[in-house]
């Protein structure tokens, strides 16, 4: 079978083409570290931590994302991107020998300046129902000229819990639970309590990977080849012989080897990484 898993017969007919695309002006790539920012807890979590310092996360992940582009003043060209994320906590603590869960909001914030370039023009695309003959006109609204940023991050790594006595040392992005939006807090089992003066607050540490990059819209002439009829066959499972699939499934040598050794070796195959 052939490698290229998009191969076709041989009706092809090669042209030059216009696309639209988005071309990528600017990219960084971060590795944060945010230490002892407070979580939001429900009524029945705050009430655990009053009688407890014994906590841990058991799950923590990306719930919601809020990005401001905005451009810098006397820099031309550049841009301050500014991401707030909204991490939803599952918790696990020990009271009196049983385990209790309970889930709670964490708040990050992180700025970036990239280049975008500059734009003059108003971007306006047609919308759904721009064909109905009946259908009322929509007014469609124009696009600042602004580039747009893409952010690609993975699930936070929790570094460290702690339960604080003091809520003045709190180390948090400046916001309260009201703050947060209503489809993050829609994901909890339980009501957010209030910003009361409690006698203690949640602490947790996070390291955050992410990748941000700032696009606009472009076109491009490149040369095509018109897509036609694939040269690989559709596989089907065998219900009587289950195994038949599996057995011809080449094995995944690259979920065994170890990543941090793999990422020294440049060039070499999955394969063949760590092994003689």
């Amino acid at each position: 079978m052939s490698d290229n898993r998009f191969a076709s017969n041989s009706c092809h007919s090669k042209e030059t083409v216009c696309i639209e695309t988005n071309k990528i002006l600017d990219s960084c790539r971060d590795r944060d570290c945010f230490e002892n920012v407070r979580v939001y807890l429900t009524d029945f979590g705050q009430e655990i931590i009053e009688h407890t310092s014994n906590v841990r996360v058991k799950c923590a992940e990306i719930g919601w994302t809020n990005i401001n582009v905005e451009p810098v003043q006397f820099n031309h060209g550049f841009y301050t991107i500014t991401i707030r994320f909204y991490i939803k906590l599952d918790l696990e603590a020990c009271i009196n020998g049983r385990a209790q869960e309970f889930q709670g909001i964490a708040v990050l914030e992180k700025n970036v300046v990239l280049f975008g370039s500059e734009s003059n023009v108003n971007i306006f695309k047609s919308g759904k129902c721009s064909a109905d003959f009946c259908a009322r006109p929509v007014p469609v609204c124009g696009e600042r000229s602004v580039p747009e940023a893409i952010i690609e991050v993975v699930d936070p790594i929790v570094l460290g819990v702690k339960v604080v006595e003091h809520i003045q040392e709190c180390n948090c992005c400046c916001c309260c639970s009201c703050d947060i939006p209503n489809g993050v807090c829609a994901e909890l089992e339980q009501v957010l309590g209030k910003d009361d003066d409690y006698r203690r607050y949640l602490a947790v540490s996070f390291g955050l990977f992410s990748v941000i990059r700032l696009v606009r819209p472009a076109q491009y002439l490149i040369q095509a080849t018109e897509y036609c009829v694939p040269d690989k066959e559709c596989i089907t499972s065998d219900a009587s012989d289950p195994c038949s699939v599996f057995r011809h499934m080449p094995f995944p040598s690259a979920e065994f080897c170890p990543p941090a050794y793999c990422g020294e070796i440049k060039g070499d195959r999955a394969g063949n990484c760590g092994c003689s």
